[in-house]
C-alpha cells in the first residue's frame, strides 16, 4: 500500500482500503466523493493479513504499458487484492523482459498468487515470463481468452497489450480473468504435460 493516495489510485467503483495514517491528497478525496467510493482506514495488522501471498497480485509494466498499469491498480485494490507494484514508475524506456521476470519471479516464489504484466502488445512479456519455472503466462485480449486461460490452462500470470486494448477493455479482461476458477478435471492431465515438458528441457 503506498504511503500517499492520489487521484490515480481511486477506482471507478468499489472502495479503497488504506492503512491508518496514510496520506490522502485532497484531489483523491474529492474524486472518491464524486465517484461514491468510500475510503476505509484499517489497522496495520489487518492490512498485513490482507497482504498475505494468497491475496497478493504482483503487477508490472514497461513504458508502453505504464498508463494501463496505473489504471488497473485501483481496480485490483477494489476487488480486494493487495497490489505489489514492481514498476516501472515513469515513461522512460525499460526492457519488458526485466519487468516480466520481476512479476513472474514473485509468483514463482509464492510471494504472490498471480501476476499481471502490461507492455505494448503483451506478447513479449508472456514469452519472457514463461521462461520461469512454474509460470503459465497467458496473453488475453477479450473475455473468452481470459476465461479459457484460467479454466483450461490454469494461467497464473496475465499479460495485456497496453497499446492494443482500451482501459475499459483491459479492465473487462482483468475482471473476467480473476473471476474464472481453474477447471481441473480433464484439464489437469494437460497441465501436468506442460510441467513435464518444463522438467524435460530444464538444464
Amino acid at each position: 500500500m503506498p504511503n500517499v493516495i492520489t487521484a490515480a489510485d481511486i477506482p471507478l467503483t468499489g472502495h479503497v482500503e488504506i492503512v491508518r495514517g496514510t496520506i490522502v491528497t485532497p484531489a483523491a478525496r474529492d474524486l472518491a466523493r464524486d465517484r461514491g467510493v468510500p475510503i476505509v482506514e484499517i489497522a496495520p495488522e489487518d492490512y498485513r493479513r490482507a497482504a498475505e501471498p494468497h491475496r497478493t497480485v504482483a503487477i508490472g509494466a514497461d513504458h508502453g504499458g505504464l498508463r494501463m498499469k496505473q489504471a488497473l491498480k485501483p481496480v485490483l485494490t477494489a476487488m480486494g487484492y493487495a497490489v505489489d507494484d514492481v514498476g516501472t514508475f515513469d515513461e522512460r524506456s525499460v526492457d519488458y523482459p526485466d519487468i516480466a521476470e520481476a512479476v513472474a519471479g514473485k509468483v514463482a516464489r509464492a510471494e504472490a498468487f498471480a501476476g499481471v504484466i502490461v507492455d505494448g502488445a503483451g506478447i513479449g512479456s508472456a514469452m519472457a515470463a514463461n521462461k520461469l519455472p512454474g509460470i503459465r503466462a497467458a496473453l488475453c485480449y477479450d473475455r473468452a481468452s481470459a476465461r479459457n486461460s484460467r479454466e483450461h490452462n490454469h494461467a497464473n500470470v496475465l499479460t495485456l497489450g497496453g497499446r492494443m486494448l482500451t482501459e475499459s477493455q483491459a479492465e473487462e479482461v482483468l475482471r473476467t480473468w480473476f473471476a474464472t476458477p481453474w477447471g481441473g478435471g480433464r484439464h489437469q492431465g494437460r497441465i501436468d504435460k506442460i510441467s513435464a515438458l518444463e522438467s524435460k528441457y530444464k538444464r
